[in-house]
């Protein structure tokens, strides 16, 4: 792999795999439409590590804060005891939809017609959800039921083109919270649902231990995936502290247009 292929998926990768508009989608589409290479198994769970390196740098605080409320728990650190505990309740669903799914909702949902239809269905919840949400609940107030719904809408985002945190952040809308506060619980979420996809495919990986990839792509594309995620979630939580959630949706909305134009005018492609 080239090394500028490498930064290039590393970026699409940290920016996409935020922002609501779908990481696989991209991947998928950048590799139909442009023959970009993804770099195999290896080079996607090194992209997801980079993600998963920026969650734990972002939100370290509060992961420490729950670590020494389960092993010191105090009136005063309750709050922090009920957060993991949702994020364990809503991390199931995912976690399963993963391990159960994955493969088959790569396979048949993999083409640009599919990605264009459920990026399409997925802008049009969102907006749905900014024009009747209410916008009233605050991060604070997230209950057990919160995070059963949020966890069971992950479990869609196996589908390339829905978007784990697009999805998550919609269902979290209708369900009374504010922007920046969906956007929070489904970055806090993101943290154990990467890292268990991460734990789940590096047995495949030792077994066949990649040997096309470069230490230089492998390292550029990790860096550039680091970066990217960084600042997308810290763009992302002070973009919706005054803005809404539209521009993603008219983004995925004119995106699915795109592709199903494409395929109208160009069928073999």
């Amino acid at each position: 792999m080239h090394p500028l292929t490498a930064i290039l998926l590393g970026v699409v990768q940290g920016i996409t795999e935020f922002l609501p508009i779908s990481s696989s989608g991209h991947l998928a589409l950048l590799e139909h439409y442009f023959q970009v290479a993804g770099g195999g198994l290896s080079f996607d769970i090194l992209l997801h590590l980079g993600t998963l390196a920026a969650l734990v740098a972002y939100f370290y605080r509060d992961w420490l804060a729950m670590g020494r409320a389960l092993v010191r728990p105090t009136p005063k650190n309750q709050g922090e005891r009920y957060l993991f505990l949702y994020l364990v309740v809503a991390t199931i669903p995912g976690a399963l939809a993963g391990v159960l799914l994955e493969h088959k909702a790569e396979t048949l949902f993999r083409t640009p017609g599919h990605i264009a239809w459920l990026m399409g269905s997925v802008g049009i919840l969102l907006l749905v959800g900014e024009r009747v949400a209410r916008h009233h609940r605050a991060f604070a107030r997230l209950t057990i039921f919160d995070a059963m719904v949020i966890g069971l809408s992950q479990g869609l985002a196996v589908m390339p083109g829905v978007s784990r945190s697009g999805i998550t952040m919609t269902t979290a809308l209708f369900l009374g919270f504010t922007r920046e506060a969906s956007a929070r619980f489904s970055f806090l979420m993101a943290t154990p649902i990467i890292a268990g996809a991460g734990l789940h495919h590096l047995p495949k990986w030792f077994k066949a231990p990649p040997d096309e990839l470069s230490l230089t792509a492998a390292a550029l594309g990790l860096l550039a995936s680091v970066v990217s995620s960084y600042f997308t979630i810290k763009y992302l939580l002070s973009f919706l502290q005054r803005h809404t959630f539209k521009p993603f949706a008219f983004y995925r909305l004119g995106l699915a247009a795109l592709i199903l134009g494409v395929g109208l005018l160009y069928p073999s492609l």
